[in-house]
């Protein structure tokens, strides 16, 4: 693979604002840049990724970077993780510089952030890192290390306590997940959670995972199976909010479909133990990238509508559907760029792919208050988590 380095940005055709991108030359080791970004936010496109500026939406940082890689905030103000072909890495997206820190490794997955816990899981490998982010701006962490048992594609969450939860599976089966304490002691075990996939964290500490039939939850020490209502009732991916009780996930019911494209979502009480469904506006569909949480806990939707539905998770209402992007279709192929967004407090950044723009919304009134033009069709879209240093 071509060892990734840090090019200046080409000035950027823009939109709406009438941005201008600006340059910076640094190398892979973390040479110094002559642009710190604020509030960056990071876009991955054929070739690379971009850094934006979270405020003027500006192209601070162009890096390039070969195949196919994913952004996720590192959990700190500075970082995020980009999971490449041979392992994560972290780039400094406020200097706009790949750092030399890095978890190789195969197949690199998801990445769980949850109170001061960052949490790595390799599918290649089955091997779990979990660390403090605040430790990043020091250099690699000295961190939790758990390697599972047989590599798969899993995902892993360490609780405020201590407590690991982390999927079992092999290349062939997920069957569910163990519970490790602090010490590293199975403590609780289900495999009543087939095809587990996906992770989310709800109000009070309780870790919710997806199954081909219902959701797998962890709260009390204990797990707690969930139902979905009918044999097959897929919700692989969920969204969580320290806010709420309630968990949005996607809600699947055809089992040899090429692509499902789904027409309800889900509403999962982890006080209550109980599933319901929500249909969505008719014709409106969505995608894995499509769901994510409000500042205040309420549910987002982004539809195929290209609009961004705004749902309270008590009564499963439609509050309301801020019209963001164009409409679109997901596309056959998960990797293949389809609208993404990306929450900051009460900013959300959308991506529009079939436009190469990326635009804020303002989540308190629904007004698109900017967008971006890029050289660039966008695909996954992230940031840091907070105020640059």
């Amino acid at each position: 693979m071509k060892r990734p380095t840090t090019l200046g940005a080409a000035a950027l055709t823009t939109a709406v604002l009438a941005l201008s991108a600006c340059g910076t030359e640094s190398d892979e080791t973390g040479a110094a840049a002559t642009t710190r970004v604020k509030q960056p936010v990071t876009v991955t496109y054929d070739g690379g990724i971009l850094v934006l500026d979270g405020e003027s939406l500006k192209v601070a940082h162009t890096i390039d970077l070969d195949g196919f890689n994913r952004v996720n905030p590192a959990g700190d103000d500075e970082h995020v993780f980009v999971s490449t072909t041979d392992g994560f890495r972290v780039l400094d997206a406020v200097d706009g510089t790949m750092t030399d820190i890095a978890y190789p490794g195969a197949k690199p997955g998801h990445v769980v952030r949850h109170g001061d816990r960052t949490t790595l899981f390799t599918d290649g490998t089955g091997e779990v890192n979990s660390f403090d982010p605040a430790e990043l701006a020091d250099g690699k962490p000295e961190g939790r290390t758990y390697r599972a048992a047989t590599p798969h594609h899993g995902v892993a969450v360490e609780l405020a306590d201590g407590t690991l939860v982390v999927t079992l599976g092999t290349e062939e089966s997920r069957p569910g997940a163990i519970a490790l304490d602090a010490a590293g002691k199975e403590i609780a075990r289900s495999e009543d959670c087939d095809g587990v996939h996906g992770e989310a964290v709800a109000k009070d500490d309780v870790v919710a995972l997806g199954c081909n039939d219902g959701v797998l939850l962890y709260k009390g020490g204990k797990f707690v199976k969930v139902d979905g209502g009918r044999e097959y009732a897929r919700t692989g991916n969920q969204s969580g909010s320290d806010a709420s009780p309630i968990l949005l996930g996607d809600y699947k019911v055809e089992p040899d479909a090429e692509l499902e494209r789904p027409t309800h979502f889900s509403l999962i009480d982890t006080a209550t133990n109980r599933l319901r469904t929500v249909p969505m506006p008719a014709g409106v569909s969505y995608t894995f990238r499509s769901l994510g949480r409000g500042p205040d806990g309420e549910a987002l939707i982004l539809g195929t509508d290209g609009k961004l539905h705004v749902v309270d998770p008590v009564s499963g209402r439609f509050v309301h559907a801020w019209p963001v992007v164009a409409p679109w279709q997901e596309p056959l192929d998960w990797q293949q760029p389809r609208p993404a967004y990306f929450v900051r407090g009460t900013v959300a950044y959308v991506s529009e792919p079939a436009a190469k723009k990326v635009h804020r919304l303002d989540l308190t009134t629904g007004e698109v208050t900017g967008s971006v033009t890029l050289d660039g069709v966008p695909n996954e879209i992230s940031g840091t988590l907070g105020s640059a240093r």
